[in-house]
């Protein structure tokens, strides 16, 4: 049904978490690809031994180069691209399989809605904890409490997991490499869809992943993704996210924007980015 793309960094222990809930909890057969970034830690190993296809760098080569290499691999007609520190619920896939079955043309972004255990402001996440590490995870809890979680759908879907046609990922040249090792590209590649004439940004709210947010961000030097956001589209990501995604707003009417009543507002959001451009 999917080919899910998984790029790791030496994080084996929820590697090993996320393949588990893939097994368990996934209605459908999917192709699982695991892009290991040098795989010091025994993940190369694991992936071999489990037979797991996977594709490898002996150094981290960042999430743009690992995910397009593992796409490269994709076998179904949807790509979806999960984190390694991610843990799926039951049903996950079969909600964004129903959603699929709505969607008026194969030119959409859909997001599975992730479960955190820190509260971060962001409103199209649910907050609850059900542990911080993978050591401290409470597997059957989470099991038990996911049809409460539950949320409605949302606007705006731009990170993992995120599900589009693989068609769209190719026509599109996957990940920009220009903003490895990763920051905003996630931003990019939905405004890469945008461009192309994609107006569905939909995050599916029953359709529920738990996130670790363990990040590995710091462990990098980090490039510099919204300046190149900036110069790259003209405009900001917060100017993107709110007046063409609307992020985090409650789905009514059609999921197209209405491009005519929105006008006037986007017209004073590239301005504003733009005069900001000018003076930074």
């Amino acid at each position: 049904m999917f080919s899910i793309i998984i790029p790791t960094w030496n994080n084996l222990a929820y590697l090993q978490l996320v393949i588990d809930s893939l097994q368990r909890h996934s209605t459908h057969q999917h192709q699982i690809i695991v892009h290991v970034n040098d795989g010091s830690d025994g993940t190369l190993d694991w992936v071999r031994a489990n037979g797991i296809e996977y594709t490898a760098s002996p150094a981290n080569i960042g999430i743009c180069h690992a995910v397009n290499l593992a796409a490269a691999r994709a076998k179904h007609d949807y790509i979806v691209y999960m984190n390694d520190d991610m843990y799926c619920c039951p049903g996950w896939d079969e909600a964004l399989v129903r959603r699929i079955g709505q969607m008026p043309s194969d030119l959409f972004m859909l997001s599975g809605t992730m479960i955190e255990p820190v509260d971060t402001g962001n409103s199209c996440v649910v907050v609850q904890d059900f542990g911080r590490s993978a050591e401290a995870f409470r597997a059957d809890e989470l099991v038990a409490a996911t049809p409460r979680l539950v949320r409605a759908d949302w606007r705006g879907a731009t990170w993992p997991p995120t599900l589009v046609h693989r068609d769209w990922w190719n026509k599109l040249g996957g990940y920009s490499s220009e903003l490895s090792p990763g920051m905003s590209s996630d931003n990019d590649f939905s405004m890469k869809l945008w461009a192309a004439g994609c107006r569905v940004f939909l995050g599916v709210g029953d359709s529920l992943v738990y996130h670790f947010q363990q990040k590995s961000t710091g462990k990098i030097v980090k490039n510099d993704g919204r300046r190149q956001f900036l110069n790259k589209w003209g405009m900001t990501q917060a100017t993107f996210d709110r007046y063409f995604l609307r992020r985090g707003q409650p789905i009514s009417g059609p999921l197209a924007l209405s491009e005519p009543e929105h006008t006037v507002r986007l017209k004073r959001a590239l301005l504003k980015s733009r005069i900001k451009r000018a003076f930074s």
